[in-house]
């Protein structure tokens, strides 16, 4: 899967990672400040189904709708895309521009290592993300 997210497709799929299996007319009721209408929600959700971000199942006579990957796996498409197009593929530069630019100490760095020493698993800190 190569597609990206527009913010309001992100909007959304962040409704599902939060919530799960959602209606249309539930994630109407979750979008913040005044929310699309129906029919607007509806073909947004259907594009996400397309790109291959949601799936869905029979749910009487509707359907329900619920996420096909992961905000984990979301993300590391992202960083992927990202470090690829401005970074030449090199996760150590991403890595060293960080800490140049001071947005990442080394201790941080250092912790970031003992953390993949230790068992190669994310951040636990991080686990709210999943």
């Amino acid at each position: 899967m190569k597609q990206r997210l527009t913010a309001k497709e992100e909007d959304i799929m962040e409704i599902f990672w939060e919530k799960g299996e959602l209606l249309i007319k539930d994630v109407i009721a979750l979008l913040p400040g005044d929310a699309p209408g129906y029919n607007t929600v509806a073909k947004q959700i259907n594009t996400l189904e397309e790109k291959g971000f949601l799936s869905r199942r029979p749910l009487f006579n509707t359907f329900i709708y619920f996420p096909a990957i992961s905000r984990k796996q979301y993300r590391g498409i992202s960083v992927g895309d990202m470090v690829a197009k401005y970074y030449r593929n090199s996760y150590s530069s991403l890595v060293l521009q960080f800490v140049k630019e001071e947005k990442m100490s080394l201790e941080d760095l250092r912790e970031v290592i003992s953390l993949i020493e230790e068992d190669g698993s994310d951040n636990p800190k991080d686990e709210e993300n999943r």
